[in-house]
């Protein structure tokens, strides 16, 4: 199968390079980057050296299938035409997660590029879509914060079983940030630091918001996100904490009995969902696709407290995309993915 790669010049471009590299099915036909448009692919970096390949500003040949790691709103622009003649596409931005126009506009102050494809885009969260990704032609990435939430959340949402408000507390190493140059990410104010940031508001909450609403029978969700930007280079820690709905449990010595196997359940024919009993770490998911989650109930004060670790570039971002475009292929959802961790 033939497949190109829009700006893979960027951390997600470069992460899927990496993993496509690999795959069985996939030949890397042509990749874009304009900041290094004319260079070979390995001049640029050298760990990608064995794909022997000039970076273009423009997609120049045939393709099969499309990635686009472009910001929001060139993304789109970029991408559209594809997808209007015929290309299946998986987009790494948020162009495409937001249903609604306005709320897009709201949140990345731009009017959408081409609101007519946002009802027949996916919501490409593997595990929660598959039936849905698999007939897809346009695949929308998840952000790599709702990744992590929302797996943490989605047994207990979709069985109904916790109260509308729920608090995430999320960390991320700098790599979310992108390849560009900030003051915020720079080594000297990330080293030594840890920052809130977005309290008025990041732009992944409405995505969040929006598929938690969609997965519960219950009403809107009242979602309080907060993310951190923490001293590490890859990965993302989140922390959910929620109140089990009135009834939905015994007791909480019930609840602490039965919440594993809950998640167990849910998740048993998810290969990249690792559910555990200990407490989860980033470095349990370095470098490969996987989200372990670990459910755990406060006896203390009756929350439920949900924490789960992906690394923000493979789950968060590339691997998922591999992930859903092998579904759009009928290929086995994992071929390409089955590295483990990176640990210690």
């Amino acid at each position: 199968m033939k497949v190109g790669i829009i700006n893979v010049t960027g951390y997600a471009g470069v992460e899927l390079a990496r993993l496509l590299s690999r795959h069985p099915e996939v030949d890397i036909v042509s990749v874009t980057g304009r900041s290094a448009a004319g260079q070979k692919l390995g001049e640029v970096f050298p760990h990608l050296s064995d794909i022997d390949i000039v970076v273009t500003e423009e997609l120049d040949q045939s393709v099969d299938f499309v990635f686009s790691a472009l910001p929001q709103v060139a993304s789109a622009e970029a991408v559209t035409p594809l997808v209007r003649g015929g290309v299946k596409v998986v987009d790494i931005s948020a162009d495409f997660r937001l249903k609604d126009p306005t709320v897009y506009e709201k949140w990345y102050k731009n009017p959408h590029p081409a609101p007519d494809l946002l009802e027949g885009a996916v919501y490409g969260l593997t595990e929660l879509a598959r039936d849905d990704v698999s007939t897809a032609q346009l695949v929308a990435n998840p952000g790599c914060y709702p990744t992590g939430a929302l797996l943490a959340l989605a047994p207990l949402v979709e069985k109904g079983l916790i109260e509308q408000d729920v608090i995430i507390d999320s960390k991320s190493g700098v790599s979310g940030a992108g390849r560009g140059f900030s003051l915020t990410t720079h080594y000297s104010e990330v080293n030594e630091n840890v920052q809130a940031y977005g309290l008025d508001g990041h732009r992944h909450l409405p995505e969040i918001t929006q598929e938690l609403d969609r997965m519960s029978n219950h009403g809107a969700f009242n979602v309080t996100f907060v993310p951190h930007l923490i001293p590490m280079t890859r990965g993302i820690f989140s922390t959910c904490y929620v109140r089990p709905r009135e009834g939905a449990f015994a007791s909480i010595d019930s609840a602490k009995s039965q919440i594993l196997d809950l998640y167990n359940e849910f998740y048993n024919d998810d290969a990249f969902v690792k559910v555990t009993s200990v407490p989860t770490q980033t470095k349990h998911t370095l470098g490969n696709n996987n989200c372990v989650v670990c459910p755990v109930v406060d006896e203390r004060t009756g929350r439920l407290i949900l924490t789960s670790a992906i690394d923000n570039l493979v789950k968060g971002a590339a691997g998922q995309a591999i992930q859903n475009m092998n579904l759009m292929f009928d290929m086995p959802e994992g071929l390409g993915l089955e590295g483990l961790a990176v640990y210690p």
